[in-house]
């Protein structure tokens, strides 16, 4: 198992996709606190993990609210210490309004909310990681992170935001063996079906705009995640993980 004896905080851990992380973390080993502000969708992902046989722990944590953050992390480290963050928080954004319409508050919402995010619940882990002289910071960000495509509102700019916010972290913890790195990925392909939200025909988003001709899956994703918080990835930080199938590619 890559994660044995390790210990996680997952943020968002009632979304498809923290779901999914926390499921592949604790399947490894991992003993997983699941974190979200619905504690009844997070207690249903910990009851999955315990009936496979699993360790998880759910609290109701709004990753928005940085004292709740802190008092997490600092119970989860007295016991024990804290070995992986992993945030998928998610929020709505509004995307298909040409910037120079756009409203501001519309605009500065991501950027805002899905950055501090980000920002909050690594902070509060990497406080107690930078003491033991160990660790793994995740960051989450997406596509438009590095592509010159119109329509994205704020969503593109935070997304820049966050893989800069890694690359200062891995700067400021790599002397003290804390490792940080951003997963990039493009839109999940379980999250597509239905998607009310989704602006063009699923075939042409695809096949026009992944190399692949595929969009990555829970599974790659949770997968890539486990990789990278084991030791089997341990000379990797200030990076960021490309998931995007090809539509970003760098």
């Amino acid at each position: 198992m890559l994660l044995r004896d390790k210990t996680a905080i997952v943020h968002g851990a009632g979304g498809a996709i923290g779901g999914a992380v926390a499921r592949a973390f604790a399947a490894e080993g991992a003993r997983v606190h699941l974190c979200g502000r619905s504690l009844a969708r997070v207690a249903l992902v910990a009851r999955d993990i315990a009936a496979a046989g699993g360790a998880a722990e759910a609290a109701e944590v709004d990753a928005l609210d940085a004292a709740a953050v802190e008092r997490h992390a600092a119970a989860v480290a007295a016991g024990g210490g804290i070995d992986v963050v992993f945030n998928a928080v998610g929020f709505a954004v509004v995307q298909g309004t040409p910037l120079v319409d756009i409203a501001p508050a519309d605009f500065a919402h991501p950027i805002t909310s899905w950055t501090m995010t980000q920002f909050l619940t690594a902070r509060a882990a990497a406080r107690h990681m930078a003491v033991r002289g160990s660790g793994v910071v995740l960051l989450l960000s997406a596509s438009p992170a590095r592509l010159a495509i119109g329509l994205t509102g704020g969503f593109g700019v935070a997304c820049a935001a966050v893989e800069g916010l890694s690359r200062t972290l891995a700067a400021e913890l790599g002397p003290r063996s804390v490792r940080v790195v951003c997963i990039r990925s493009h839109r999940v392909g379980e999250t597509l079906a239905g998607g009310a939200d989704f602006p063009m025909p699923p075939a042409e988003f695809i096949e026009d705009m992944t190399l692949l001709r595929r969009l990555p899956s829970l599974d790659d994703l949770a997968r890539t995640a486990v990789f990278i918080a084991s030791d089997h990835a341990a000379g990797m930080t200030g990076a960021v993980a490309n998931l995007t199938g090809g539509m970003s590619p760098d």
